[in-house]
């Protein structure tokens, strides 16, 4: 069955920068849409990045310039290269397919990212 397991957050001032990693499996990773989704304290979750099987990437507003999503399909990894932290970015982040509408049950445990200011 589909699997997604996140890790690399942890506790970073604002500033900073964390690389997190979501391995996949059950699924033909290199033919998937994959993105990052975050929800912080209190927010409802929302998508903060997205990579197609082609390449072409999608950022929110938010993120944009400082968040780069890539993605290693010989691991079946999808990355979140997180740059310039700022406070407001601490949630606990997790990948899954996009759009949102693709998610299904498939969320895994995420991975907290908590930025002190």
């Amino acid at each position: 069955q589909v699997r997604l397991v996140e890790s690399g957050g942890g506790l970073v001032q604002a500033g900073g920068s964390l690389r997190l990693s979501c391995v996949a499996s059950g699924f033909i990773f290199r033919l998937s849409a994959m993105g990052w989704y975050r929800q912080g304290p209190g927010k409802e979750r929302e998508l903060v990045a997205g990579i197609i099987r082609g390449g072409n990437t999608y950022y929110a507003d938010s993120v944009k310039g400082r968040f780069t999503i890539s993605r290693d399909n010989a691991k079946n990894t999808v990355y979140l290269q997180m740059n310039s932290l700022k406070p407001e970015d601490t949630a606990v982040y997790y990948c899954n397919f996009v759009p949102y509408a693709q998610t299904g049950d498939y969320w895994g445990q995420g991975t907290q990212v908590t930025v002190s200011s």
